[in-house]
């Protein structure tokens, strides 16, 4: 039995009233990373709209076949042999998700755009280049797309949690901020930087309400010995702010530790601590800080968070994205400006 709707018909036992999503780029954030164990789920873009109730995936596209295949099978979505093919046909996506190369992120929304999609997710960074990412902020001033960058601890309750004491100054005024970034023993800090420290760049200008102006640099950009430190200062505050992003570590370590007058908070991946000034229990007459027993919120629900986002945009056609291209050109600034300091 089919029923017949605006976009074609489809099939009866589909809600003809659930958000559509399509995706272009079926590789690791998209689908794969589904099946760690130890990741929070879910851990991916079909993950969670696949978790929903009020959502379809309708299909998707990548430029390797196999992957279209076992995507196909896997959320029992249709293949598609191009991006033009999922976008323009009869059961159109309401939300369109590119988890491409960031290289190919200004094309794919110039084809969204133009099919006048409603919303679009896309990875980050937004743009492998300064240039590509501006493009894409005029992309979405012109047209009626809404865009979500995938910076996904603007959803993460931790960080939500971690914003709220800030602005509510919970333990103090914000004195400074320290972020410290370790991608393992080979990457070169100008990729970490482009590729994973967007996400620390895009966190501090979400928990801070600010953003941040770099005024120096120690250390060689483009190399992966030791680390290469950023300063700088928060635009509107007058805030320090240093970025440690090293290499020759054989971890991976994302925090930002966030110094008040009264307190301390550290977050990141696996960590979650706030400290608040006290008399100290180890000098007479000196305050020191004393931990603040915390149990970090579980799950944090970074997808489910932004799928959520996206749907709200569907279904208010007036709101704003919480996670815009303009967010996401901000963080691309700064990390441009890392390649030109001395």
């Amino acid at each position: 039995m089919r029923v017949s709707t605006a976009d074609g018909d489809v099939d009866a036992n589909v809600d003809v009233d659930a958000v559509r999503v399509g995706y272009i780029g079926l590789g690791r954030i998209c689908s794969i990373l589904e099946d760690d164990p130890l990741r929070e789920k879910p851990a991916t873009h079909a993950g969670a709209f696949a978790a929903r109730g009020d959502c379809e995936i309708v299909g998707g596209y990548d430029t390797d076949p196999d992957r279209v295949r076992g995507f196909a099978v896997r959320w029992g979505a249709e293949p598609f042999k191009s991006a033009e093919d999922l976008l323009s046909g009869p059961r159109r996506p309401d939300v369109v998700v590119i988890a491409t190369h960031p290289d190919s992120h200004a094309h794919y929304l110039t084809l969204a755009v133009n099919h006048k999609i409603p919303v679009v997710i896309c990875e980050k960074p937004i743009a492998a280049t300064r240039r590509a990412a501006h493009r894409m902020v005029r992309l979405e001033r012109r047209g009626t797309t809404r865009v979500v960058v995938n910076h996904e601890r603007r959803f993460s309750r931790d960080y939500v949690l971690a914003q709220r004491l800030v602005n509510e100054e919970t333990f103090g005024h914000l004195i400074a901020v320290r972020g410290q970034l370790f991608f393992g023993r080979t990457a070169r800090h100008d990729h970490v930087l482009l590729h994973d420290g967007t996400h620390m760049v895009d966190a501090i200008h979400f928990l801070t309400s600010d953003a941040v102006r770099l005024r120096r640099r120690i250390g060689v950009y483009r190399s992966s010995r030791s680390s290469v430190t950023l300063h700088g200062n928060l635009r509107r505050r007058d805030i320090p702010v240093s970025m440690e992003i090293g290499a020759e570590r054989d971890y991976l370590h994302f925090e930002l530790d966030l110094s008040f007058s009264g307190g301390r908070i550290r977050i990141g991946n696996g960590i979650f601590a706030w400290s608040r000034s006290n008399p100290s229990p180890f000098y007479s007459g000196y305050r020191s800080l004393v931990p603040l027993h915390r149990v970090p919120p579980e799950p944090t629900g970074y997808f489910t968070g932004m799928a959520a986002e996206a749907v709200r945009l569907v279904r208010e056609p007036s709101a704003c994205s919480r996670s815009s291209v303009a967010d996401g050109w901000e963080a691309m600034r700064v990390i441009s400006s890392a390649g030109r300091l001395w």
